[in-house]
């Protein structure tokens, strides 16, 4: 929900938590930045900070272990309230810890990224990674609410503005034609675009409306991690490596592969990842894996959630923007292809 004032928004989540009873989650990111912002919303209403290291590297076992104990030692009760005022790996956390601790507490996200308004904080996804494999732990666990408060914005560097932007290209190829031509007409050059309401409200219905239609994933919402088999390899590739890198970078890479691998099994339009191959080597640049590194990330993909079956991998992929078909296996041989693509670009 996109709202204006902040403190209105909330007022409804406060009054129904009794006092000691309202916790907050954020990074040392965010502690800085966007924290001042969300103390004046709670006006007097008490609560307490719990602070987590800011990076996809913490995204652990060991972080949820540090917001449990928070809670325990703090004494929350099945009547607490833990707001989530990060980006999507905070929410991811906090939602875990929520959705776990005494068998469930209320939380509300407030998403501070772009990446997580468009996408992370919404849907009811939360997880950690385990074993070098993203999100490999987690459960369905929906927010009372998701804040979405466009000042928090001010606050993002511009890799991060991109960062949200890949997710958001995804929803207009998941959407329409009109959608998707909106998008590509930011001036992304202006890392302080100023997205118009309406097209956020829009890209955000195209995730709410996936997900009512398929809460838990068995069919339709698989079509949310178009992009994310490759993208999600490749974003491990650098995290094993000690090298940072954005997740919707990522994802726009493996939107890329995954474009080719449409084009090449299901006769997608191959304009359309001429546009995003270009977009991609405008602003994103190329991934930096070489070829040796290829068994690796197939390797990361046969691990994938959404793999039906051991020993293959399954995309989601589309015949045509709006049209996109689950549950797609290909060949080792198709694989391969997409991926030099990718990298050769």
């Amino acid at each position: 929900m996109i709202v204006s004032d902040l403190n209105s928004a909330l007022q409804p989540y406060l009054e129904a938590t009794a006092q000691g009873q309202l916790f907050v989650l954020v990074d040392e990111n965010t502690h800085a930045k966007c924290m001042p912002i969300l103390a004046t919303a709670l006006a007097d209403m008490p609560y307490m900070t719990i602070t987590i290291p800011a990076g996809e590297e913490h995204k652990t076992l060991a972080t949820v272990e540090q917001i449990w104990h928070a809670l325990y030692e703090h004494h929350a009760t099945r009547d607490a309230l833990l707001i989530n005022l990060g980006g999507g790996m905070l929410t991811d956390l906090g939602g875990f810890a929520a959705a776990t601790f005494m068998r469930g507490l209320r939380y509300v996200n407030i998403p501070t990224s772009l990446l997580a308004m468009v996408d992370a904080s919404s849907g009811g996804k939360t997880g950690f990674n385990y074993l070098g494999v993203k999100n490999m732990i987690g459960c369905f666990a929906q927010p009372e609410q998701t804040l979405i408060y466009l000042p928090l914005l001010d606050t993002l560097p511009a890799e991060q503005w991109l960062s949200g932007y890949a997710e958001m290209l995804k929803h207009g190829l998941l959407d329409t034609d009109a959608h998707w031509n909106t998008l590509l007409a930011l001036d992304v050059n202006d890392t302080k675009c100023s997205i118009p309401s309406a097209l956020l409200a829009d890209n955000l219905a195209v995730k709410e409306r996936i997900v009512a239609a398929d809460p838990t994933e068995k069919s339709l919402r698989k079509l949310l991690n178009f992009g994310h088999t490759i993208g999600h390899a490749i974003e491990e590739a650098y995290h094993a490596d000690g090298r940072s890198v954005p997740h919707g970078y990522c994802v726009l890479w493996g939107m890329v592969a995954e474009l080719y691998l449409s084009v090449l099994c299901l006769g997608m339009d191959k304009q359309v990842l001429t546009q995003l191959s270009h977009l991609m080597l405008a602003y994103y640049g190329r991934p930096a894996c070489n070829c040796k590194e290829r068994q690796r990330l197939v390797e990361w993909m046969m691990h994938d959630k959404k793999n039906k079956q051991a020993g293959q991998i399954s995309f989601s992929l589309l015949r045509a923007i709006g049209d996109g078909v689950v549950d797609q296996t290909i060949s080792r041989e198709q694989l391969d292809e997409a991926l030099e693509y990718l990298f050769s670009l």
